[in-house]
């Protein structure tokens, strides 16, 4: 990239959502912990402090070396960015008499400043802060308050070769109504930042830059029809050819007829792509199993094993291209410790170090819905591009208990009735994610004159824009109604289907 913003990362729950926005305005940036001035060079064209849980007065806070970048970058310190600005400058931050959380009017103490361009007093603003800046330190002057606060942003008074701008609210969150003007007249009016990174650019660019790390050596990928992996793969193909080795492997946990959908879709894509059916391998490893991690960790590891006999058949490969995404990156780095596992990832871990293969990760600067616009300027076909996000080990994880070949049938046959209800209904775009469960749960129902002792299912549906966090789907009733139905009636074996109201946090959006 030619030029770039870099985000240093406090720990705030919103530092994605930053980023996101400034990507909105066409400019590339990269998050990177707080500690990290080292990526600070001539391609960076400005800096952004997030905000953080923490208080700048606890003993703990986290430091940052200002001197790195005062007067050498334009600068937007937001919340606790700007409190931390303030203290280590000389300014007064206190405990909030009580905590700013919410709406607010915007006051402007300057009226022409050019952060507020374009915005008028009264504009809404989301407060999230339990400090205050009550002086600002020499050399600064405040540029806008509110009715409860004083300093609801200041700047430095020209003094500084490049400006430091500090704001105790969320120009990121959409309860900020002129956020993204805000944002917009930093990056491009205050830091001189060209809004030219489209998605057509970001191909170009990895193209060329995937022709010059590899070369002339091969590739070899596993591709799972999710758009990640597809996305992926399209772009190394379309650098390097039939140089890409890639492969799909039909583990038996995918959804009813996908494995043969999928690659047939990437034949047609052009994709130099080997099909392996090793359903009977992963059925008999999975026997007897009912715990969740160890039924990750055995599908990952036969995966692997597989992915590892495809390799040797490959001598000349050096590179393992991988459809990494940047929320995987970015939770990799913990900013202040180690992250708690919540449940072990499902990409292909391991293998570099195992195969001794180079990475080449063209995605792992792009947030999930910019791999699909990425796609759609690619020309991938709908059925890739619009996809549901699918765990890697499939049905596996969704059936709770230990996994047969009947069971994952059963489940294949009420998930496909729902998908297609979904589609047939025009609600399969609308949420984000659609996800069918097979409970270890039997009870007694009544068909005709008989009474059953069967399967349940869960279905569930949710709304999200990363899968960091995520809100249950408001389904209409006549379709649950109808799915309810068709599966009873049609799936032998089920005789109770149940609708999964809960958010994330606190449930996970996969039950396993």
């Amino acid at each position: 990239m030619n030029e770039k913003v870099i985000i240093f990362d406090f720990g705030s729950q919103y530092t994605q959502l930053i980023a996101r926005r400034v990507r909105e305005q066409n400019v590339f940036c990269e998050i990177v912990p707080f500690n990290k001035t080292e990526v600070l060079d001539d391609t960076v064209k400005a800096v952004i402090l997030s905000g953080s849980p923490f208080s700048v007065r606890d003993e703990n806070a986290l430091d940052f070396n200002l001197e790195q970048v005062k007067g050498k970058y334009p600068v937007l310190a937001v919340c606790y960015g700007a409190q931390l600005i303030a203290s280590k400058l000389g300014g007064v931050v206190h405990q909030s008499k009580k905590r700013e959380y919410g709406k607010a009017a915007l006051e402007l103490v300057i009226e022409d400043d050019a952060l507020f361009d374009g915005v008028g007093t009264g504009s809404q603003i989301w407060m999230s802060h339990s400090d205050s800046v009550l002086q600002v330190p020499d050399h600064f002057e405040v540029v806008a308050s509110t009715e409860d606060i004083p300093v609801a942003a200041f700047r430095s008074n020209g003094q500084l070769a490049q400006p430091i701008y500090c704001i105790q609210f969320h120009p990121e969150v959409t309860h900020s109504l002129d956020g993204a003007h805000i944002l917009r007249n930093f990056l491009v009016n205050i830091a001189g930042c060209s809004p030219t990174w489209t998605p057509e650019s970001f191909v170009n660019e990895s193209i060329e830059s995937i022709r010059n790390k590899v070369g002339d050596d091969e590739v070899l990928m596993a591709i799972s029809g999710g758009v990640d992996s597809s996305v992926a793969a399209t772009l190394i193909q379309r650098a390097i050819g039939d140089r890409l080795h890639c492969c799909f492997v039909d583990n038996g946990l995918l959804r009813k007829n996908e494995y043969q959908d999928v690659l047939d879709t990437y034949h047609r894509i052009g994709l130099n792509v080997t099909g392996i059916d090793a359903k009977r391998e992963f059925y008999e490893n999975l026997k007897g199993v009912s715990d969740p991690e160890r039924k990750r960790k055995i599908i990952g590891g036969k995966f692997i094993d597989i992915f590892d006999h495809f390799a040797k058949e490959l001598p000349e490969v050096k590179w393992l291209g991988q459809g990494t995404i940047y929320p995987d990156v970015i939770e990799s780095v913990s900013v202040v410790g180690p992250s708690v596992t919540i449940k072990s990832h499902h990409n292909v871990g391991g293998l570099p170090e195992k195969m001794h293969l180079k990475v080449v990760e063209p995605l792992n600067m792009l947030f999930k819905d910019e791999v699909r616009t990425v796609g759609r300027a690619l020309g991938l076909p709908d059925f890739i591009i619009d996809r549901h996000p699918f765990p890697g080990p499939g049905l596996g994880i969704r059936i709770l208990g230990d996994v047969t070949e009947e069971k994952v049938s059963l489940l294949q046959e009420a998930d496909d009735i729902y998908i297609n209800n979904l589609r047939k209904f025009d609600l399969y775009d609308k949420v984000w994610q659609a996800v069918t469960v097979l409970l270890p749960v039997k009870s007694v129902g009544v068909m005709g004159d008989e009474r059953t002792y069967e399967w349940t299912v869960v279905i569930r549906a949710v709304n999200s824009s990363d899968g960091m966090t995520a809100e249950w789907s408001r389904l209409p009733h006549d379709f649950l109604a109808k799915v309810s139905s068709e599966i009873i009636n049609n799936v032998k074996g089920i005789n109770r289907v149940v609708y999964d109201i809960s958010t994330k946090p606190p449930a996970t959006i996969e039950w396993e």
